[in-house]
């Protein structure tokens, strides 16, 4: 009597769009061998796709075929797509079956391996399935790239999204504000520039924004988050960006401001590396003074101990003793300290930096043209009354016009009224900013390695030459610039002219005064 085990494949998709059934394949090929007196070894049950042969119970029942070679005679199933899905796997699989001494055979498309003509038969039934394959991943690729450009976005949503669906059944992405702030958080640390990206993940993941290395690059570079979608490039069509369908997490500037500051990162353009330990917190932030590249630190071994230095990876071999350059940072620090008596007068000198800055300024601008809407608004509706009053328009599209104005001039509104309440508080910023000024050796002293950083970057918008004696920088903080030059003006540094002249030169450019920069 003949052997034979017994395949039996469907995959999901099949089960839930076709209504195939494993138990009716089972039934069918059982009687199949009552009739041809044919024994059953055992049924194989699978529940995977076709297109490869990597699949789970195919791989054991190779594997039994193999231990039981010249003792099976057939491996039956029903059709030959239940067998493969892709003609060249399947002749390949179809010659090791038979150097076992097994003939696949399919019970409803049977045939004949010794008659020649039936091999034409046998690949149009290998082929049409994957032809079939083919056909179905071709229509859903093209429906998944219209759907992209009418900017829908397509799978699992990313972090800070979550996938919805309306009543009508249509699908979209939301926002999960919780997950958003981390995000908005990420790109503007990565915009201001103060750390590189790997360290502004490690400090998300701080904040409890869990996130591997390169899960973090796709987010950072995936322009979801600013409200686009990508149509990647086809054939000859060029990969572009639509606006999409969902709501931005950050804006469009933020987006791109980050993609052109990780563009210059990757082309060497930076040179900082943003983690430093305790006794090196100026490394990546000091400027060779012979060659003008980045000073970097590392600790030397000594006969009895480690010794710390900045120096120079490049030919001009400079090298400083970090100790000293921190010491002497210090007392850069020291020199921008204000008497209190004097706090006041700072203010005042602070105050009237800002209000010439902003005379002419952003600000002003910025006040100017919300005016100018508000006054272009009272005009388009004066207009629309007139028409209505003269019958040129009817009372419907008035009512209608007249709200959409009335609501746009309520948005103008608020925007001027928020922008004269920051003008507003600009002396309790000014105070703020007065007093952290005094106290930065002391926050230099206290912080820890990170926090000496920021505060760094806050004094200092670019890093600083150092030459073994004093420190020479291009630009200083605008507010603190101010207050510098009056402190001279004032003669406060008199008592330590010496000391500053040693250890600091600054050369500055021009006042302007900047809100964000003030509080340190």
């Amino acid at each position: 009597m003949k052997t034979a085990y017994l395949y039996v494949r469907v995959s999901t998709d099949e089960q839930a769009d076709k209504g195939y059934s494993q138990r009716d394949q089972q039934e069918r090929l059982k009687r199949y061998c009552e009739i041809n007196s044919i024994q059953v070894i055992d049924v194989v049950m699978e529940d995977y796709s076709a297109k490869t042969f990597k699949r789970p119970a195919w791989t054991e029942l190779l594997t039994d075929l193999k231990k039981r070679k010249g003792k099976v005679d057939h491996v039956l199933f029903t059709k030959w797509d239940r067998f493969s899905r892709n003609a060249g796997d399947a002749y390949m699989m179809i010659s090791k079956l038979r150097l076992l001494g097994v003939e696949p055979q399919a019970i409803e498309q049977p045939l004949d391996p010794s008659i020649p003509e039936n091999k034409i038969m046998m690949a149009f039934y290998l082929a049409a399935p994957e032809v079939e394959n083919d056909r179905r991943a071709l229509n859903t690729f093209y429906g998944m790239r219209r759907a992209r450009k009418e900017g829908r976005y397509m799978g699992v949503a990313p972090l800070g999204y979550e996938n919805k669906i309306t009543e009508y059944g249509r699908k979209y992405i939301s926002i999960v504000e919780e997950e958003a702030e981390h995000i908005r958080w990420i790109f503007q640390q990565l915009v201001d520039g103060h750390y590189a990206a790997e360290q502004v993940r490690k400090q998300a993941n701080e904040r409890g924004f869990k996130c591997g290395s390169a899960h973090f690059w796709n987010i950072i570079r995936n322009p979801v988050y600013c409200g686009k979608i990508e149509v990647p490039k086809f054939k000859e069509e060029e990969g572009y960006l639509v606006q999409g369908q969902h709501e931005g997490i950050i804006s469009d500037k933020l987006f791109f401001d980050v993609q052109d500051i990780l563009t210059s990162r990757a082309k060497g353009a930076y040179g900082a590396k943003m983690v430093s330990i305790d006794k090196l917190p100026l490394r990546g932030l000091l400027i060779c003074p012979k060659c003008g590249r980045m000073l970097t630190g590392s600790a030397s071994k000594g006969y009895s101990a480690y010794y710390n230095y900045y120096h120079c990876q490049h030919k001009c071999k400079v090298r400083f003793k970090a100790e000293d350059a921190n010491e002497k940072f210090e007392k850069v620090l020291a020199g921008f300290t204000i008497r209190p008596e004097r706090a006041e007068i700072f203010e005042n000198e602070l105050l009237v930096e800002y209000q010439n800055a902003n005379k002419h300024g952003a600000f002003s601008s910025s006040r100017k043209d919300l005016l100018k809407q508000i006054t272009e608004v009272n005009v388009r509706l004066s207009v629309a009354r007139k028409k209505y009053y003269m019958e040129e328009t009817d009372a419907a599209d008035y009512k209608i016009y007249k709200a959409e104005c009335e609501a746009e001039m309520v948005g103008l509104e608020k925007k001027l009224g928020e922008m004269s309440e920051g003008v507003q508080k600009i002396d309790k910023v000014l105070h703020e900013a007065v007093e952290n000024v005094s106290k930065l050796q002391i926050y230099w002293k206290t912080y820890d390695s990170m926090g000496k950083r920021r505060l760094f970057n806050a004094v200092f918008p670019e890093k600083i030459w150092y030459d073994g004696s004093k420190y020479r920088t291009v630009r200083v903080n605008e507010g603190i610039e101010v207050i510098y030059l009056k402190n001279k003006e004032l003669g406060a540094f008199e008592n330590r002219k010496s000391d500053l002249e040693d250890h600091f030169s600054a050369q500055v450019a021009g006042s302007r005064i900047e809100l964000p920069t003030l509080g340190l």
